[in-house]
């Protein structure tokens, strides 16, 4: 681990000097998010400052070749030209606002490309029977369902300063302990450089932001994760391949499944959007940003530890833990209104009314 963290340093070194850089291009090019009905900030903001995550960690990756690790990752130049494709469409979409069917479009080549070049989950572990499932021609497109998935979940939760880079770098601390565990080291040392890129940007991104991430930044996370998680944990022979990389990644996959059952339940379209997300409810509840992502960096945290915490744990175990954090966080999903409750008012609901219009601007 301790030669990992050079490269980690040299990431967030890069990060930090790279988005003063490119938060400067982005006033000039015209990169810059006005508020809106839809969007909280309250002045226009530059965006697109993932373009610097995303040179940071190639950058790093760069430097790393063969002198932190043994041996270059398998499938390495597949993962840059298909984060590649990720961080170009996002960048059209920050300037432009593609339609999201041309963003899907975009996010299923990434992954279709990633997956054909051999970042494939191949074999699952059964967590009722035991032994290995082999997934065959299911594998490929339950991968690029998965790394899909993903860069979407995270690029949703980036609602607030600071949020999804926050729950990012989080995410990043089970996912490269799991990837030791199971001695993968190259995947590990890619996780490290993504979680000094993040670290080197969110000075610039936490609450008051200077600059946003924009879809350019959100979706690059997100993919990265995503494959990563595919490479470090999901190929594992054991229950914890299944639980970790959920877990880790848990804020944004449980407020996006959430948000499915919350629409459907009400006979909307599951892609409408709406303001029932975490961080939208927590603002109704009476919470500034910095408190709104404050908590949801500790949930986060939280989960990141249960992920951890499973790893020495035998399947039935890991099953039961998962099932528990599953139920809570159900229970607390509807408290907060993600989820739909007929039963009682929320916590939110309880805040609203005794909320002020200036609470609503999150200051």
């Amino acid at each position: 681990m301790s030669s990992f963290v050079p490269a980690a340093l040299i990431a967030v070194a890069l990060s930090y000097g790279l988005t003063v850089f490119v938060r400067q291009l982005a006033i000039r090019l015209g990169f810059v998010e006005c508020p809106n009905e839809r969007r909280i900030h309250l002045r226009p903001m530059p965006s697109g400052g993932g373009l610097a995550i995303y040179a940071a960690f190639w950058l790093t990756v760069l430097c790393s070749l063969n002198r932190f690790v043994p041996r270059v990752p398998a499938g390495l130049l597949s993962l840059f030209w298909g984060s590649t494709i990720i961080v170009l469409i996002g960048l059209i979409d920050d300037r432009f606002e593609l339609r999201p069917l041309v963003k899907f479009i975009g996010q299923l080549a990434a992954a279709v490309l990633v997956v054909w070049f051999g970042h494939r989950i191949e074999f699952v572990t059964d967590p009722v029977r035991g032994g290995m499932l082999y997934l065959g021609s299911w594998g490929f497109p339950l991968t690029v369902f998965w790394i899909v998935a993903i860069t979407n979940m995270v690029n949703f939760i980036d609602g607030l300063d600071g949020l999804a880079a926050g729950v990012s770098a989080i995410a990043c601390v089970p996912l490269a302990v799991v990837a030791m565990q199971l001695d993968r080291p190259s995947i590990a040392l890619l996780t490290f450089i993504l979680l000094g890129s993040i670290c080197g940007f969110l000075p610039h991104n936490f609450n008051p932001a200077r600059i946003f991430m924009g879809d350019t930044g959100a979706m690059f996370l997100g993919f990265m994760l995503s494959v990563i998680a595919v490479d470090g944990a999901l190929k594992g022979a054991a229950t914890i391949a299944l639980t970790v990389p959920i877990l880790a990644l848990g804020v944004p996959v449980f407020d996006v499944l959430f948000a499915v059952i919350r629409r459907v339940a009400a006979g909307r379209p599951f892609y409408e959007a709406d303001q029932g997300h975490l961080h939208h409810r927590l603002l109704a509840m009476g919470l500034t940003q910095r408190q709104a992502v404050l908590a949801l960096y500790t949930v986060s945290g939280l989960l990141g530890l249960g992920a951890m915490w499973s790893l020495g744990l035998k399947d039935w175990q890991g099953i039961v833990v998962f099932v528990v954090i599953l139920v809570c966080a159900m229970i607390v999903g509807q408290r907060v209104g993600v989820l739909p409750s007929p039963y009682q008012r929320t916590w939110a609901d309880n805040e609203y009314a005794q909320r002020t219009p200036a609470d609503d601007r999150g200051d």
